[in-house]
């Protein structure tokens, strides 16, 4: 035991200005691998969008650069340049070096903010090697270049063109000490400013890669209208229109000031049996949902049920319909802007203002009443295709009594294929479901049975894209899925259940493996999203070709790693280039080495970055509409050549 005195106050250390964000940047941005990369982009961008909130600024320019940098220019008002009261210093330096400074903790200089904390653009400066400012404002040009965070200075480097524009751009290098990564995706960042766009209409966003060339640009008048046409381009709707309605609502901020919250709903249901509903506080997607969601939702189901009732269109179910059959193939964007909106930690992925669940289901309810009465044949599709629901709800809960997981002392209710491992630690087990027998055996002799189960799952399984729940229940395989993980499915479904932290999904390296993991990452995605959401579900990566040179071994995950492997480092003379066709092909041994091993392996992780952008992607890829689909293997296959048949 440590002695008394070994603790004292000069065991207490304090952390500094920026110093804080550097040591523990997790708390900021989330993560420091490729999502908290791109999380300084969004902090940048969202005082952009904030200067468009406030009507001052229209463009904005985002530019991912070949030195690994990023630039976003905006033609705002501009940072403020004149001396602070703070240290005598100007303005500029006060926002970027120090944490919770900004115009946005009062109501004056932003009505609506998505930098709430106003930590956002001093974290980027705290994580990155460099970054550059450029103001134009006040009739002049101002930069300022800040090195780790330390201003160096700011300069008036020339006078503004009688025509020029005020404006900021800033410019960062991301610290390569601190990030995993610091490759930026570019369809990563178009897909969160194409959603911008269209939260905010009127505002044109440009995104352009100098490394490839790619460009676009983004700008949507009809707003999260044009949003819910976009998520349902790949889906059959039940009616032509868009259903969009906004209200205002007045509310009392912390500090006493009265203010505006807006209320933005735009919906569409579809013949497909998925639905998604993508909630926004502030421009900023609350993954999570928050009170905006719940409102939303009951409002929803009590509208529905409402018209259902008194026009007796319920005489087919017992009872009333509930929140998830409504719920059904409808696609819904609701965007709320708030003057003090609460989020849930930095990252802001759920919105806490107990005063807006009352405030949305207030508008959905007087609106979409409206509406429905207005539209009765719109109105009557909605609830007969809600009906259909229903009965498929009630099918499927009695396939769930299948899979329901039993308690730890009933070993005997796990599936007869599946070799657990020993630990009965959640955290440290990894359960591999496998591609075919052949494979599993293989799988089951390589594996370390401390930590790593194996299921095997052979065979192709039914796409949950395009089925009800009670139709995927009838397959064995994925019943034997959801026994193994253990969180159960529907209602019934908790994540803390979780037998294993890792949900390894290895199939074979080539297109039917691609097809089979696919189908198994759509079941997973749609029906127990939180296991994805959490980081749990992972997609092994085998190689294709195994190549030995002057006793070496190499292994190539596709066929260009073979040719430059071969050309590169055998001199374009192997000794031996082995072709795996699948996984049953390796040995217990090569299987180890290469795919199972955590030493060597490589694992990639299936996240949801943007639940907007994934939704419309599984749709894309698995739904009904083939012209969509083509589009996209023509836009991805640049070596193939598509022939019509």
């Amino acid at each position: 035991m440590s002695q008394e005195s070994d603790y004292n106050a000069g065991s207490i250390r304090t952390l500094e200005g920026l110093e804080a964000v550097r040591k523990r940047p997790a708390m900021y941005i989330g993560s420091t691998d490729a999502r908290g990369l791109h999380h300084l982009v969004y902090e940048v961008v969202d005082n952009a969008i904030d200067e468009a909130l406030a009507g001052h600024c229209d463009t904005i320019e985002v530019t991912i650069h070949e030195d690994d940098s990023v630039s976003v220019s905006d033609d705002g008002r501009g940072i403020p340049v004149d001396t602070h009261e703070s240290g005598n210093r100007p303005a500029v330096d006060v926002i970027m070096t120090v944490l919770h400074a900004g115009g946005k903790f009062d109501n004056k200089s932003y009505q609506v903010s998505g930098g709430l904390h106003g930590v956002g653009v001093s974290v980027v400066n705290a994580l990155s090697h460099w970054l550059e400012v450029e103001i134009k404002r006040d009739g002049a040009v101002w930069t300022e270049r800040f090195d780790h965070g330390e201003p160096e200075g700011l300069e008036r480097v020339r006078e503004m063109d009688p025509d020029e524009e005020t404006g900021t751009t800033i410019r960062f290098w991301p610290n390569t000490d601190i990030f995993e990564t610091v490759d930026f995706a570019y369809s990563t960042l178009e897909s969160r400013l194409r959603e911008l766009a269209f939260l905010n209409p009127g505002v044109a966003i440009h995104v352009t890669d100098e490394r490839t060339g790619e460009t676009n640009e983004f700008s949507f008048d009809g707003g999260i209208r044009e949003f819910v046409r976009y998520l349902n381009e790949t889906k059959t709707a039940l009616h032509p229109d868009v259903v969009y309605f906004d209200d205002e609502q007045p509310v009392e901020t912390e500090e006493g000031d009265a203010g505006i919250v807006q209320v933005e709903v735009a919906m569409q249901a579809t013949q497909g049996v998925q639905g998604s509903i993508h909630a926004f506080a502030n421009n900023i997607n609350t993954r999570e949902g928050g009170t905006h969601m719940t409102g939303f939702k009951t409002a929803l189901t009590r509208v529905v049920n409402d018209y259902a009732t008194s026009h007796g269109l319920l005489r087919d179910i017992d009872g009333t319909l509930k929140g998830e059959d409504i719920r059904e193939g409808l696609t819904a964007v609701l965007s709320i802007k708030h003057p003090d909106p609460q989020f849930e930690g930095q990252t802001k992925t759920k919105l806490g203002n107990s005063e807006v669940r009352g405030m949305v289901e207030s508008a959905v309810h007087e609106h979409l009443s409206t509406y429905l009465e207005e539209n009765p044949s719109t109105a009557e599709a909605l609830v007969s295709k809600a009906v259909e629901a229903a009965k498929a709800r009630m099918a499927a809960k009695k396939a769930e009594e299948l899979t329901r997981r039993k308690s730890a002392l009933e070993s005997t209710s796990l599936p007869g294929k599946l070799a657990d491992c020993q630990t009965r630690d959640p955290s440290e087990a990894e359960l591999f479901i496998v591609e075919g027998d052949s494979a599993g055996g293989s799988a089951k002799q390589a594996r370390n049975p401390e930590f790593q189960a194996i299921l095997p799952l052979f065979g192709k399984v039914l796409n949950a894209e395009k089925h009800r729940l009670d139709r995927v229940l009838e397959n064995e395989k994925i019943r034997n899925l959801i026994t193994a993980v253990g969180t159960g499915i529907g209602e019934e479904f908790d994540i803390e259940n979780a037998r294993y932290h890792k949900i390894i999904l290895m199939t074979d390296a080539d297109v039917d493996g691609a097809h089979i993991r696919t189908l198994y990452l759509t079941f997973l995605y749609r029906h127990m999203p939180e296991l994805v959401e959490n980081g749990y579900v992972y997609a092994a990566q085998p190689p294709l070709y195994r190549i030995r040179y002057k006793g070496e071994t190499y292994d190539a995950m596709t066929e260009a790693d073979r040719e430059r492997i071969v050309e590169e480092v055998c001199d374009g003379n192997p000794d031996q280039v082995q072709r795996f066709k699948g996984l049953g092909e390796m040995n217990p041994e090569q299987l180890w080495e290469t795919t199972m091993n955590p030493e060597n392996r490589i694992l990639k992780r299936m996240g949801i970055e943007d639940a907007a952008a994934a939704d419309r992607m599984f749709s894309v890829l698995m739904g009904d509409a083939v012209g969509p689909r083509k589009q996209f293997i023509k836009e991805h296959s640049e070596d193939a050549e598509w022939v019509d048949i």
